[in-house]
């Protein structure tokens, strides 16, 4: 039997905090290609940390290899995403008012933030659009913050409407081309510049448009949807994934499912 260990007020205390860095590095990394290895480092920390306290020596020593040698391995082979974690960082701790009250609030769920927005604007735009080709995509924000796709457009802060989403997307509009990004039922920038995937097994056919939309699904946690000049189909990818050619109220089954609750869903 081992001896059961003193628990002091530090050790709880300890823990705590652990759990807490924890918990807001993957509110950060969530939605990002770097969630993979944050959840490999994290596995693989825990295994060697139990393999020690049971006196594993053999597997305690190769892991402990592992991860010295791998650190270095990661840094090398994950510069890029590394580098925009850093990014990421250095733009989403900023621990000064209203940002210290969310992070604080850290037991309130992502849910819970966006109730009571109105998706009808966006479901009646999206809907207007298709009917007449008009190619748009549109950036719905969730948890992360979104200030760099912001400083890539035009700032709008504008409460949202159906007009005004088809009006900034109108192809006679000089702010038509590029990403509308919006938070809750406020529209915050237009002509907005998004990364493009470089992902090889998507279908060769989806144009700039498309692939904008899933290169920020992998990069942010947002939701893309897109409305296709071409064929007029409305589409929404989540975490780099993409769902074709949706109804209206499959769209507004995603966004309230993915963003928040606004009520009954019209069948």
């Amino acid at each position: 039997m081992f001896p059961f260990p003193e628990i002091r007020f530090v050790d709880i205390l300890d823990i705590f905090l652990v759990a807490l860095l924890v918990y807001e590095l993957y509110r950060m990394l969530r939605g990002t290609n770097i969630i993979r290895i944050f959840w490999a480092l994290l596995i693989m920390y825990i295994a060697w940390r139990i393999f020690d306290m049971l006196n594993m020596r053999f597997c305690s020593q190769i892991l402990g290899g592992i991860m010295s040698i791998g650190l270095i391995a990661l840094v090398i082979v994950f510069q890029p995403e590394i580098r925009k974690f850093l990014l990421m960082v250095g733009t989403k701790t900023q621990l000064t008012g209203d940002t210290l009250a969310k992070r604080l609030r850290f037991w309130r769920s992502d849910v819970d933030k966006h109730k009571g927005v109105d998706f009808e604007p966006y479901i009646q735009a999206c809907m207007h659009m298709s009917q007449s080709k008009t190619g748009a995509l549109i950036i719905f924000k969730r948890a992360n913050e979104v200030e760099e796709l912001v400083r890539t457009g035009e700032v709008v802060n504008a409460k949202a409407s159906s007009a005004l989403l088809e009006t900034l997307f109108f192809k006679n509009s000089p702010l038509h081309d590029g990403a509308v990004i919006v938070s809750g039922n406020e529209i915050l920038a237009a002509r907005c510049i998004l990364p493009v995937t470089s992902r090889t097994d998507i279908d060769p056919n989806l144009g700039l448009r498309h692939r904008s939309a899933i290169g920020v699904t992998e990069q942010l946690d947002v939701i893309s949807v897109i409305v296709s000049e071409e064929t007029g189909a409305i589409s929404y990818a989540l975490e780099g994934e993409i769902h074709h050619d949706v109804t209206p109220v499959q769209l507004r089954h995603a966004l309230e499912k993915y963003i928040g609750q606004t009520g009954a869903v019209e069948s």
